[in-house]
């Protein structure tokens, strides 16, 4: 077994807590909700209170803790989890078809998370109507959300401390709570069964409906997966034994107090908070906040992880990306922050209740546990498992998320819309922009950087041509030493003339791997032209301004180049000479004749190009060293502009 997956699978207390405090936010704050949205406004039997518990604790055990924990964790990216990574894994062994599952499901996870803490925040807070029936609650959550979204730009690593442990008081609680509850009542543990979930479905009127408020229950799943990363499996999975173990006490006991109530009709009132003794409700109210907080950061965190890989595919506008803590993957994407937090603050105004915000919740994510089971089948038979078994396992979960999905279609005009027509709009943005970027590099030609050299060297030592920079530094998507774009070759000897006493290039190349960080030189003309590589982890920010300053001085230090300016004055007191980038930005040319779907591809991708970082942002590279050339987009020239030369007619001079 390797080092990665000995330390994936290592587990320690410490870990323990962490990933308790960090992965099972939202499925561990969802019986605040799960219950109340399935029960409300209906005549609780015994066919209700026990078929429901039973679809729940088969939901748990089917779609949490087979599909995820136990199946799902196996595939690591280099110990990184999520449908993006998913994806990397199987994109090199399969056709392309497999990125628009990927697309989909990234683009409604990220759907789902504008419905989430709202929900999430919304009925922890509700439990104040207890007190005060006449309170208007959403002021309050869009507060907490906005103190919540303006901290995460200070990083959450102090604060990340104190996760776990209120993580763990929470399921502790709701464990016992539940416990108690259902101590009262024991007979509803013939919910085990699955045969009361069949009854569910088959006697109970409208029961199969009733499954889009079960899913709720399983809803964070997805982050078990996502963060594996920060947690490792192991510590998933051990942790998720307690976890599962309190969620099932809970849901249990609040079937429980219904079952006392059978014939009544369930009111406003959350069965969660109904089965908490009366001197700990107050507690309880401060706990589940705290709870809910926590839940959303750890979404909030998902996200900024989801794009950033998104960016690391070219499926998202590459956007600013910083690091505001020592702790290591825990990256903030200021765009990203804020358009979650204006979506949140527009759900809460707009459901104003957790009760209204149920409809929206659970539709999309149903679509993206539908397109990992895809990207899981295509895993499966990468790893070359047993094709029955494949065929099984992909067979069993796309029945059950498709049975889900079917059941959530009642929520689409009660608010479900909201999420899914974000997720199409998400989707689209990454097709035009994978589609603009794939157009964009069919463009790019390559000529013979070897054959070039020559010319280069002589320009180099042209003191008749004014020199343009000591150090002229070209970004490079040619990953062979012997090419380059012709466009480069073109800006240093056509667009007037650039003379430099060392010509550098500058190749990144993205490693699959999260951190890896490595270099490699290619001296192409020693003291004339060099060509660096850098491979970078998909999890490391891309400052080529410093990672280039310490390659030049790690071979200065070497005797591989001298970076004193040659101007005799200078290089007498060794001044180091200057260092200028030269970068492009494409536009789309007048001369093109597109076809209306390429046209309207181009179109969406230079609009998104406009909420992109410029490059010398997305590369680190300080304004004051960089040159941007615009260079036209050519993709197709008009085919039937015929144009006809006429003669010039004939002047006769005048007697």
């Amino acid at each position: 077994m390797s080092t990665s997956h000995s330390s994936l699978n290592k587990v320690s207390a410490q870990g323990l807590l962490v990933a308790i405090g960090i992965v099972f936010g939202d499925i561990g704050t969802s019986p605040l909700y799960t219950l109340a949205a399935v029960m409300r406004g209906k005549d609780l039997t015994e066919t209700l209170v026990v078929g429901t518990l039973s679809c729940v604790i088969w939901t748990l055990t089917l779609q949490t803790t087979v599909k995820y924990v136990i199946i799902t964790l196996r595939a690591d990216n280099k110990g990184e989890g999520g449908i993006f990574s998913l994806y990397t894994l199987v994109r090199r062994f399969t056709g392309r078809w497999l990125m628009y599952p990927a697309v989909i499901g990234g683009s409604f996870l990220l759907a789902d998370g504008l419905i989430t803490p709202p929900i999430s925040v919304s009925s922890a807070i509700e439990g104040l109507l207890i007190f005060y029936p006449h309170l208007d609650t959403v002021p309050i959550v869009i507060a907490i959300l906005v103190a919540l979204f303006v901290s995460q730009q200070f990083g959450t690593q102090l604060l990340g401390k104190l996760f776990g442990p209120i993580m763990l008081i929470w399921f502790s609680f709701i464990g016992a709570i539940g416990f108690w509850a259902l101590w009262g009542h024991l007979p509803v543990l013939k919910a085990l069964n699955p045969v009361w979930a069949f009854r569910l479905l088959a006697d109970y009127p409208g029961g199969f409906w009733l499954l889009g408020g079960v899913f709720l229950c399983t809803t964070g799943a997805e982050a078990l997966y996502s963060d594996m990363g920060h947690c490792g499996r192991g510590n998933i999975r051990v942790s998720w034994g307690y976890v599962k173990l309190t969620l099932l006490l809970s849901y249990a006991g609040q079937s429980a107090w219904m079952m006392q109530h059978l014939g009544q009709r369930m009111g406003e009132t959350s069965p969660f908070y109904s089965i908490v003794p009366a001197p700990l409700v107050v507690f309880s109210i401060i706990l589940a906040t705290l709870a809910t907080i926590i839940a959303s950061q750890a979404l909030i965190s998902g996200s900024f992880t989801l794009v950033g890989e998104a960016m690391r595919l070219n499926l998202w506008p590459r956007q600013l990306v910083v690091y505001p803590s020592d702790f290591r993957g825990q990256p903030y994407v200021p765009f990203v922050n804020w358009g979650l937090m204006v979506g949140c603050i527009l759900m809460v105004l707009h459901f104003r209740e957790s009760a209204n915000m149920e409809a929206a919740f659970g539709l999309a994510v149903t679509l993206t546990m539908l397109m990992s089971t895809i990207l899981m089948s295509a895993y499966l038979h990468v790893k070359k498992v047993n094709i029955g078994l494949i065929i099984a396992i992909t067979a069993l979960f796309l029945t059950v998320e498709s049975t889900f999905l079917i059941a959530n279609l009642v929520k689409f005009e009660e608010g479900g819309w909201i999420s899914i027509t974000m997720g199409i709009f998400l989707i689209s943005m990454m097709i035009f922009w994978q589609r603009g970027e794939a157009i964009k590099a069919q463009l790019i030609h390559y000529d013979s950087l070897p054959d070039n050299l020559p010319l280069l060297k002589q320009l180099s030592n042209d003191n008749e041509i004014p020199k343009f920079a000591t150090h002229l530094v070209y970004l490079t998507t040619a990953e062979d030493t012997r090419e380059i774009e012709s466009e480069t070759l073109y800006s240093i000897l056509n667009r007037a003339p650039k003379r430099a006493d060392i010509y550098w290039f500058l190749h990144l190349c993205v490693e699959d791997e999260p951190y890896v960080m490595r270099y490699k030189v290619d001296t192409l003309a020693h003291e004339d032209v060099y060509f660096i590589t850098f491979y970078l982890g998909f999890r490391v920010q891309p400052r080529l301004n410093l990672l280039f300053r310490m390659v030049v001085e790690d071979m200065v230090k070497n005797k591989e180049v001298t970076i004193e300016s040659r101007y005799q004055s200078l290089n007498v007191h060794r001044v180091p000479g200057d260092f200028r980038f030269v970068l492009f930005r494409s536009f789309l040319s007048y001369e093109n004749d597109l076809p209306i779907l390429s046209k309207v591809i181009m179109k969406g991708y230079l609009i998104l190009k406009r909420i992109a970082l410029p490059p010398q942002a997305a590369y680190g590279l300080d304004t004051s060293n960089v040159v941007v050339e615009d260079v036209p987009l050519v993709l197709t020239r008009p085919a039937n502009l015929r144009l006809t030369r006429v003669k010039p007619k004939e002047h006769t001079s005048e007697a």
